[in-house]
């Protein structure tokens, strides 16, 4: 009954971002706990194929690069048809592609809240629309498909970083995410979210160059590794999460819950 509980044996997985930072973490530990193929997408097409190659030569699974924007309706459309072209099925769909800007309130220009709030908030639900057909293919009672919403501990507490939209739509997407359960668990397909707290990435430069700073900020005294990352995300996407339907699994050694408030900065991802 057990043995296979976080098993994704013969899954097929799309991780948006999946080039670098957290959703490489992501993509990594799908290949390691048996994903047969694990898509990933980013704009920078070389980065994206490297990266590809990369974990494929890993051994455990075949990932494959198709590199796009997907920040606008137009590349969604157009990474989507370029996946049913090759799948028939999704059982795994992680939208972790995001933006982050930081300006004064009385400085924060338009176009930085526009390209923020589209790709965190409006790139995720329009791309499970895209790929909702290739979810469904695969979803049953018994083995449903998962979409997972990468969002952040900016939607759950106030970082004192001034990053206006991202922290907003952080906190949209984890709504919607809860929105989106409800409605696409009647097709077998259960949503969920994760909230990541200090991760290294190139969004989170903080945690990245001054580790053991940002480290001294967290109650678990140190920053997030791939593995919690990648646990986390597994068990979502495994068995073990199937009854896990809605929810926004935090990921921050206790940040959120332990220092609300603190003035510090580099939380999220």
């Amino acid at each position: 009954m057990f043995e296979k509980l976080f098993s994704l044996d013969g899954k097929i997985a799309v991780v948006t971002g999946g080039s670098r930072g957290i959703g490489r973490m992501i993509a990594e530990g799908f290949l390691t706990y048996g994903a047969s193929r694990v898509y990933i997408t980013a704009r920078k097409a070389a980065a994206c194929d490297a990266a590809a190659k990369e974990m494929t030569a890993l051994g455990k699974g075949e990932c494959i690069s198709i590199p796009c924007d997907l920040s606008t309706l137009e590349g969604i459309k157009t990474f989507g048809k370029t996946l049913a072209e090759r799948e028939q099925r999704i059982d795994i769909l992680v939208n972790n592609a995001g933006a982050a800007w930081a300006a004064d309130f009385d400085q924060f220009p338009e176009s930085g809240w526009d390209k923020v709030v589209d790709l965190n908030m409006k790139t995720p639900f329009f791309l499970a629309k895209e790929l909702a057909p290739l979810l469904r293919a695969a979803a049953t009672a018994e083995r449903p498909a998962k979409l997972i919403n990468i969002a952040s501990i900016d939607g759950i507490f106030v970082n004192p970083l001034e990053t206006y939209p991202y922290a907003a739509s952080k906190a949209g997407l984890i709504h919607l995410t809860r929105r989106m359960a409800v409605r696409l668990i009647k097709d077998h397909i259960v949503v969920t979210a994760i909230a990541p707290g200090p991760f290294q990435s190139d969004m989170n430069t903080a945690a990245r160059d001054h580790a053991d700073v940002v480290a001294g900020r967290v109650p678990a005294g140190r920053i997030g590794a791939p593995e919690d990352m990648a646990g986390a995300a597994i068990f979502l996407a495994s068995r073990a999460g199937d009854y896990v339907v809605g929810s926004t699994v935090t990921v921050d050694g206790g940040v959120a819950f332990g220092r609300a408030g603190f003035e510090g900065g580099g939380w999220s991802d």
